[in-house]
């Protein structure tokens, strides 16, 4: 599921067709779970939200098993945020559910940033923030064999410009899903002048729908 997500990502209109197998367990696709606020800050004036939505997750509810351990990523890490140039956007993990173990899919938010040019005597910095989000998903709760459809929906485009009338030379963008927080830095270029930080969010909306033979 996590690959055939992976392929239809930033093409809205492109699709996959998977069969989810049976292997004893339930299949929950949940659109409303994972609320996801990011902001940033350079710890002087620099402070804004900018991303503050649902973006969903898939749990499988694995048969009763003793020797499976909680707290295991099979994929990523449990990192909330990252750099592009750390682990990829993927995070696969098994934890304890309601009452089995239970392994949960979701999507971290990755950070970019260029330079682009000067304005004024103040370098443009470009913070580009990629988030997918499975929020337009159907819910679904079933067992055995389930055909899906996993879809791009839209690519999305949010830009927020803040004009920094000081030198500053660190950003910090600080992510929180549901309770677990984490935080990454990324570097500024400016001068005595100061600086413009344009932060674009750029939301891919995935949709996975069962399919009715």
């Amino acid at each position: 599921m996590d690959e055939a997500t992976l392929s239809v990502l930033w093409e809205p209109g492109s699709a996959r067709r998977v069969e989810f197998g049976d292997s004893g367990g339930e299949l929950n696709v949940q659109p409303s779970a994972n609320s996801m606020v990011m902001n940033i800050t350079d710890g002087i004036e620099l402070s804004g939200i900018i991303f503050n939505e649902t973006i969903g997750q898939v749990a499988y509810a694995l048969p009763y098993s003793q020797s499976l351990d909680t707290g295991i990523f099979l994929k990523g890490d449990s990192r909330t945020v990252v750099n592009q140039s750390g682990s990829g956007i993927t995070q696969l993990c098994v934890r304890r559910g309601v009452e089995h173990p239970e392994i949960v899919l979701r999507y971290r938010p990755i950070i970019s940033h260029t330079v682009s040019g000067v304005e004024g005597n103040r370098p443009v910095n470009n913070l580009r923030v990629y988030v997918v989000s499975l929020d337009s998903s159907e819910e679904i709760e079933l067992m055995g064999k389930i055909p899906l459809k996993i879809s791009c929906v839209t690519t999305q485009v949010t830009t927020t410009s803040f004009n920094l009338s000081y030198a500053s030379e660190t950003a910090f963008v600080a992510c929180m899903i549901d309770e677990e927080s984490g935080q990454v830095s990324v570097p500024l270029e400016s001068t005595v002048d100061g600086a413009i930080v344009q932060v674009e969010v750029v939301v891919c909306r995935v949709e996975i729908q069962r399919v009715v033979r």
